[in-house]
């Protein structure tokens, strides 16, 4: 396995299987390129499409097509294709892992599997819950304003981020339309801690 670099998710039951020329980690395939670089591809899942993937990592069709050459239609995609996901790091090559618990209404950072800092957040509300699942920040925007507070970090699925907020007292309930809400000084904290291709798993 050498070429592959692994943090927190070394030990995780996320990893499918390893070889000594690749190795998957829950829904990405990790390639080595030489040692100590790896690359990062999205495995395809059932039903969804390259726009849809482009919009979930916030990239434009033109750049997976620059990406993906073997790839000349976008609607030929199958479930475990590899896409190639650019300009954006693989997750095992950064020590740290955010754990969201829906139930318990926190933020709990990991850097090599040790916990750093817990924070409370708010959710989404029973009819716009909070998605479970394992998606890593893709972008982020400072100082978006309005009910997003001072920061917004995208999340790899559509319309859902970590950000900031207007509403100091909504912290610790069901209140979100599904996005993750923290005070305006605890999203910024994370956000210099935490680069972009940061593992994000949501938990009921």
């Amino acid at each position: 396995m050498a070429g592959f670099l692994f943090s927190w998710a070394a030990s995780s039951p996320s990893i499918l299987f390893t070889s000594s020329k690749f190795c998957f980690v829950g829904i990405y395939l990790i390639r080595p390129l030489k040692k100590g670089m790896v690359f990062i591809y999205h495995i395809v899942k059932p039903g969804e499409t390259l726009s849809v993937i482009a919009r979930n990592y916030r990239r434009s069709l033109s750049q997976l097509f620059a990406a993906n050459p073997s790839i000349t239609n976008p609607n030929l995609i199958f479930p475990g294709q590899q896409i190639l996901i650019p300009g954006l790091p693989n997750p095992d090559t950064i020590p740290y892992t955010i754990i969201v618990s829906r139930g318990k209404r926190n933020l709990t950072l990991l850097k090599n599997g040790a916990v750093q800092k817990v924070y409370p957040i708010a959710v989404g509300k029973m009819l716009t819950q909070t998605p479970i699942g394992e998606f890593v920040i893709v972008n982020r925007e400072p100082n978006p304003g309005g009910p997003y507070g001072v920061m917004w970090l995208s999340l790899s699925k559509s319309g859902y981020g970590i950000h900031g907020t207007n509403n100091p007292a909504s912290i610790g309930q069901f209140v979100s339309k599904g996005c993750i809400r923290m005070y305006n000084e605890n999203v910024l904290e994370l956000a210099r801690i935490v680069p972009n291709g940061t593992r994000v798993l949501i938990q009921p």
